[in-house]
This record gives C-alpha cells, sequence and structure tokens, in this order.
C-alpha cells in the first residue's frame, strides 16, 4: 500500500509542486494520473520511490517511512519498485537479453559485476520476463534494431524481471505511435490483472488513460482535484483537472 499524508513537495527554486496531498494507493490497483504540464504528475510518482524527497508529510509503501530511509534502505526500496521511462532507459548496443539482465546486477557479488557472470536461474528468469512480453524471439537482439514499441517491452521486462510490487511509469508511450502506445497500455493492464501488481502512470494521453486504467487521479497545479473510478470521469470534470484547456491538450496529443 501507498499511502501520502499531507505530503508537501518545494523544490530549492521555490517552486511548489505538491501541495499537501493526500491519497492512498491499495496494492493491485491500476491508476493514471493526468493533468497539464507541470502539474506535478511527475513530482508525485517519482515521490514515490525517492527518487525526489518530499519537503512535509508523510509517505508510506507498505508501512515504511520513505523519507526516512538512508544508502542501502533506498536501494532495497527500488528493488520492489519498478520504473519505466519514456526514454526506456536501455543499452542500445546489446541485446534484449542483456538488457533485461541489468535488473539483477545490484543484488550480485563484486566478482560477477565485473565480468558480467550471470547464474542460470537469472538467465532463466530473464527469458521468461521477455517470453511474458511477448518479445522472446528478440532476446539476441541488439536494442537499437528493435522498433519503439518493442524497446518499451524490453524495458517493461527488465521491470518484471526483478520482481516488483509496483510499477511506476512515467509518460511510457508518449513517444510512441497510437497503434504501438495502444499495445504497451494493453501490456500494463496484462500485468496489471495477472500478476496483481499495482500500476501508478503518469499519462497526457487522456483517452488511454480512461480505457485502460480502473483509477484516476487528476492534478491541477499540485493539487488532487479528481480521485475516483475512470468509468465515472466525465468531460465537465477533465475541464476541471485540465483548467479548461482540455482541447487544448487533446489536440497537443
Amino acid at each position: 500500500m501507498i499511502k501520502f499524508q499531507g505530503v508537501h513537495k518545494e523544490y530549492d527554486n521555490g517552486f511548489v509542486a505538491l501541495k499537501d496531498i493526500d491519497l492512498t494507493i491499495e496494492q493491485g490497483e491500476f491508476v493514471a494520473v493526468i493533468g497539464l504540464s507541470g502539474a506535478g504528475k511527475s513530482t508525485l510518482i517519482r515521490c514515490i520511490n525517492r527518487m525526489h524527497d518530499i519537503s512535509s508529510g508523510s509517505l508510506m509503501v507498505d508501512d515504511v517511512d520513505v523519507s526516512k530511509l538512508r544508502g542501502k534502505e533506498i536501494r532495497n526500496l527500488r528493488r520492489r519498485i519498478g520504473m519505466i521511462f519514456q526514454s526506456f532507459n536501455l543499452v542500445s548496443r546489446i541485446s534484449s537479453l542483456k538488457n533485461v539482465l541489468v535488473s539483477f546486477v545490484p543484488e550480485m557479488p563484486f566478482w560477477r559485476k565485473i565480468f558480467g557472470l550471470y547464474t542460470k536461474e537469472q538467465k532463466i528468469k530473464a527469458l521468461e520476463a521477455l517470453d511474458r512480453m511477448n518479445i522472446l524471439d528478440k532476446a539476441f537482439i541488439r536494442v537499437d534494431q528493435l522498433s519503439g514499441g518493442q524497446q518499451q517491452r524490453v524495458a517493461l521486462a527488465r521491470t518484471l524481471a526483478q520482481k516488483p510490487s509496483i510499477i511506476l511509469a512515467d509518460e511510457p508511450v508518449a513517444s510512441l505511435d497510437p497503434v504501438t502506445a495502444t499495445q504497451v497500455m494493453k501490456d500494463f493492464q496484462k500485468i496489471n490483472e495477472e500478476l496483481n501488481m499495482t500500476i501508478i502512470i503518469n499519462i497526457h494521453h487522456v483517452d488511454l488513460a480512461l480505457e485502460y486504467a480502473t483509477r484516476v487521479v487528476g492534478i491541477r497545479s499540485g493539487e488532487i482535484v479528481y480521485d475516483g473510478p475512470s468509468s465515472e470521469v466525465t468531460k465537465e470534470i477533465l475541464e476541471h483537472i485540465y483548467n479548461g484547456k482540455l482541447e487544448e491538450e487533446l489536440s497537443a496529443n
């Protein structure tokens, strides 16, 4: 479970990104965070795995106060929380399989890291993750020879291989064409349903958010202005979230 209580985030330049956020997300939910650029969407999800520190309030992940973690404790937290980025964060000159195997590096003995020696069990887990994403046939293909959608699936497989309980996704379909973006959202939905994994996705594509996520959190100027089932989101609610700039947002996507 993830629980924000009175969370406030102010950057060093004085910009207030989050204002007194109260939010509880249960295990197994699929949550889409929507709102205008600069509304605080990325900041919200990046606080969960301590990519950003909160300024005040309390942020709990499975009854652990994230803000109080230090050093190795933060690294252990991040092992349980997968992170998917818009840019995929893959090593383009190596194969899909080797990119997935990278997920095991933090837990490997130093000598194995130096020589890149992975165990048979790790290789099997990596291949299983690629298979789950229907991309096993690309295991030995260099990532720079894959399409954008295939690269995002490799990134998802790498995250699945570390067996997290939570996946955070920061604009994972922003650089993809509409057909590929839809397929990637279906992949997230499949992971959520089959593995009961919590998915929290920051997304600009309103239509995809409403179709695939079960819950929508709308943020405007650092405040939550809507939190409820995606099925209950109306055009009026969207206009409120987007501060009257809904059509502008839709045309941009």
